[in-house]
């Protein structure tokens, strides 16, 4: 009878489930967004400079966004250690997990900085529009400088969130991107006295609003009572080998596995800058929009880490499976929701990117539009895969599960997704929408991998433990 009982749970004891789901999510998706809001303003106010810019902040934020992706995706490794640690009510162990995931993000980010720096003249070989890099290389080297804060901020994110404190990121990420708002206005168009930067003026607001971010972020957490234990005192050089290897097991193939699904975005962006400076500017646009609606289906796989890592914690494993089902269940609904919304408004929000009052760049502006809105009938359709493996990947990370997902990511997004967006979008006349369709094909290969994955396992922590 006990092996059956993921079999005879009734729709109810899942739907039950949304309302704490979603209260917990909620400040993680607007801490969330708040990152991707910051690239958003830039590309919005930047936008209103003309294709080229744009396509100069989309080109520079592609090698960005490769770097980031290996910082955030191991500082990930910290949030379900704490969950099991907060679960079990044992906060040394909490407060180690954190301290040498700190450290190794601190590392990270100084080698990732350098890394970027090495890497930055590459993009003179990428076939990429020459005006359009003259225009990138300046603001790579301040957004590259961010990433050392930006990685900080994620290990004190990641130490939040395995606590259930999921506001104070919130608070953190509205606070910086006040101040990234402020200072793009100031250094892109030059006003109260400061020069006229143009993209370079959105670096300066990106970096000094990260520095911004985490300050804030340690500052929450310390008038805490609960969470100043954790984040006052830190040894951070008295080090465990056991435990810093236990953080690189988890986090390192969580890196990769961030690292395989931006790659081929930021491939899909390489891709278009091949085809030219007004497809690269659409492909950033519909990247854009598809980014800010993923950003809800991360929150909730956070919520997926920290619910399945507490179950885990309590070994649990029936609930394990009910909880992580209710939030596939959510994130399905709302990717109906995101869906309607492309297809409704795939003319109307590009526009929001663009001046199309500039008859100098009218032509230009128009032809983005309208590639833009083909590729967001795409991304409407790939909302259902897209939430269902990154929950998916979250809730494989709460049960510690890493290794063999880093594997499937590997073969859904390079072996199946990319040769398609590269054949189409390069061979045929499919063009933008040929690479964006491969992207559909990777997320939706990766999704169908992960929730089998999920599903064996869970059954099989049921079946063992009433044996």
């Amino acid at each position: 009878m006990h092996a059956n009982f993921y079999e005879k749970v009734s729709l109810k004891n899942y739907t039950r489930e949304f309302k704490f789901n979603t209260k917990l999510a909620i400040p993680v998706i607007l801490g969330l967004l708040g990152h991707q809001v910051v690239a958003l303003v830039d590309n919005i106010m930047v936008g209103q400079l003309g294709s080229a810019e744009l396509a100069a902040v989309s080109l520079g934020n592609s090698f960005m966004f490769v770097a980031m992706s290996i910082g955030i995706g191991f500082s990930v490794a910290i949030t379900p250690l704490v969950a099991e640690a907060d679960g079990e009510k044992n906060k040394l162990k909490g407060k180690s997990a954190f301290k040498h995931g700190l450290f190794l993000c601190i590392v990270l980010g100084l080698i990732l900085f350098g890394l970027l720096m090495i890497a930055k003249p590459l993009m003179r070989n990428m076939q990429q529009p020459p005006e359009v890099v003259e225009l990138a290389m300046p603001y790579l080297t301040l957004v590259a400088a961010s990433l050392i804060p930006l990685i900080v901020f994620q290990a004190f994110k990641q130490f939040s969130d395995g606590m259930s404190m999921t506001k104070y990121p919130m608070y953190a990420t509205i606070i910086a991107n006040l101040v990234n708002i402020f200072l793009n206005y100031v250094f892109i168009f030059g006003k109260f006295g400061a020069p006229e930067l143009g993209g370079l003026g959105a670096a300066i607001g990106t970096l000094a609003s990260r520095v911004v971010m985490v300050g804030y972020l340690w500052y929450m957490l310390y008038k805490n009572e609960i969470s100043r234990f954790f984040v006052t005192r830190i040894r951070i050089f008295t080090l465990s080998p056991r435990v810093l290897k236990k953080i690189v097991n988890l986090g390192f193939p969580s890196a990769l596995q961030m690292f395989f699904e931006v790659g081929i975005f930021t491939s899909a962006v390489w891709l278009s800058g091949i085809l030219g400076k007004n497809p690269q500017a659409a492909n950033q646009i519909a990247l854009n929009l598809a980014s800010m609606t993923f950003m809800v289906a991360q929150g909730f796989s956070v919520v997926a880490t920290i619910r399945v890592g507490n179950q885990k914690g309590l070994k649990n494993y029936s609930e394990l499976r009910r909880i992580a089902i209710s939030v596939f269940m959510l994130t399905t609904v709302l990717s109906m929701v995101f869906a309607g919304g492309f297809i409704l408004f795939k003319v109307d929000l590009p526009k929001i990117f663009l001046d199309l009052n500039n008859p100098e760049l009218a032509a230009d502006n128009l032809e983005v539009v309208a590639l833009a809105s083909q590729l967001l009938i795409i991304a409407a359709i790939f909302q259902f895969t897209d939430s269902l493996q990154v929950v998916a990947l979250g809730a494989l990370r709460g049960m510690q599960d890493v290794k063999i997902p880093m594997y499937m990511t590997l073969v859904a997004y390079w072996i199946i997704g990319f040769p398609i967006s590269y054949y189409l979008g390069i061979i045929t006349d499919l063009a933008s929408s040929g690479i964006w369709i491969g992207l559909l094909a990777g997320l939706s290969a990766s999704a169908f991998m992960l929730f089998l994955r999920f599903n064996y396992l869970s059954k099989k922590l049921i079946r063992i433990q009433h044996i």
